[in-house]
């Protein structure tokens, strides 16, 4: 039997404990914001974030179940800093490339495709049926969202956000901390710290 803690009991946290169990992982839930004993759907919380920094000898793999960008990076930098056993979790029905690096704290959801050789840095959402062609990188605590493709050899900056539903033409370099939002058409890089919308693409003021 193998247990996985998942820290984090939000919206995304459910669907990361769902897709673990779909992986054979027997789930238990951390949560800051809730207390020890409440009910989240078919799990409880056991504890804080330092709570489970006290017992990660009890567990064969941690994930940071957070949507939020910079607090799953942050997490899971601490948590691997204290020697905690962070784990990718890869829906079963997700499609990924053997030839793909994935780093850890990365989550794949169902429907999802990776082409080879891309190359994901840590604590990366790839969200239900997206999909990320061949050659590209995304950096730390990216997020690509439901059913956003990103065609091949574009290179996607730490903790920048991906929405739903949006495109990115192929050889496309998005910086860090970057948002695309929902449907949009991404056909001229983008910088740091931009949010861009519409079709195409453009930056918002």
């Amino acid at each position: 039997m193998k247990r996985l803690a998942v820290f984090g009991a939000s919206g995304h946290g459910k669907v990361v404990a769902d897709a673990a169990e779909h992986c054979g992982w027997v789930v238990s839930f951390y949560d800051d914001n809730r207390s020890i004993g409440d009910n989240v759907s078919n799990w409880s919380i056991l504890g804080t974030f330092r709570d489970l920094l006290a017992q990660l000898e009890e567990y064969d793999g941690v994930i940071v179940g957070i949507g939020n960008n910079s607090i799953r990076l942050e997490k899971s930098e601490v948590l691997l800093s204290r020697g905690a056993p962070l784990v990718n979790v890869i829906h079963p029905e997700a499609t990924i490339s053997r030839y793909v690096q994935l780093n850890v704290g990365t989550v794949v959801m169902a429907g999802a495709v990776i082409n080879v050789d891309t190359q994901l840095g840590l604590a990366c959402i790839v969200n239900t049926g997206a999909t990320i062609d061949h050659d590209c990188y995304l950096g730390d605590g990216v997020h690509v969202s439901p059913g956003a493709h990103l065609a091949g050899e574009v290179r996607v900056g730490d903790l920048s956000w991906v929405g739903i539903g949006s495109v990115v033409r192929q050889q496309i370099t998005i910086g860090a901390n970057a948002m695309i939002a929902a449907g949009a058409a991404v056909v001229k890089d983008v910088s740091n710290n931009v949010t861009v919308s519409g079709v195409p693409a453009t930056e918002m003021r």
